[in-house]
């Protein structure tokens, strides 16, 4: 099989299904950019950080690449079956989010983003998901995209959020507190 099918060549592709849309469709943006995220997650879980955390890291990333698919898929066209998120999903984020928020400081103040470079990926990764999440919305602002996608994304910035802050303790990076001055 080759990669590169010439069908593209004329500023269209097609969804899952068969429908053909423009490149710059609503869902062909919503779907690059959780692609988009999915690596920025898979470069902060190359970084040196604990075990733990990297299988958290790819099981997001599996459900990344879940969501994608569900977002490439006209609904009413494909025949094709896709891994579907739970409820499950995102109660793993929010125990995650919960287990670290334990352990770190009260947040006092808007911290930026910095201190370290695996800080500032997850903070990229973090800024990722919340365009992410806008096209997503969007997209439900006139078709069907299932709820608990929009639930799992907006989770999972405030995962990515918390995980910034305790990659920072991990690394003993300091918080940088915004000043607003």
């Amino acid at each position: 099989m080759k990669i590169y099918t010439k069908t593209g060549d004329k500023g269209q592709t097609s969804l899952i299904g068969g429908t053909r849309v423009p490149k710059c469709d609503i869902r062909i943006e919503a779907y690059g950019t959780v692609d988009e995220l999915n690596s920025w997650v898979g470069l902060l879980k190359d970084q040196e950080i604990n075990q733990e955390i990297q299988e958290t890291l790819l099981f997001i990333q599996n459900k990344l690449f879940t969501i994608g698919s569900v977002l490439a898929t006209d609904t009413g066209k494909s025949k094709m079956k896709i891994p579907e998120l739970k409820e499950e999903d995102i109660t793993l984020l929010e125990n995650e989010i919960d287990e670290m928020n334990y352990v770190l400081p009260e947040l006092k103040n808007f911290i930026l983003p910095g201190g370290h470079s695996t800080i500032s990926i997850c903070h990229i990764a973090r800024c990722t998901c919340r365009r992410a999440e806008r096209h997503i919305v969007q997209i439900a602002e006139e078709n069907y995209v299932p709820e608990i996608i929009i639930k799992f994304m907006n989770r999972l910035s405030d995962y990515l959020f918390v995980l910034a802050r305790q990659l920072g303790a991990d690394l003993g990076a300091k918080e940088i507190p915004w000043k607003g001055e």
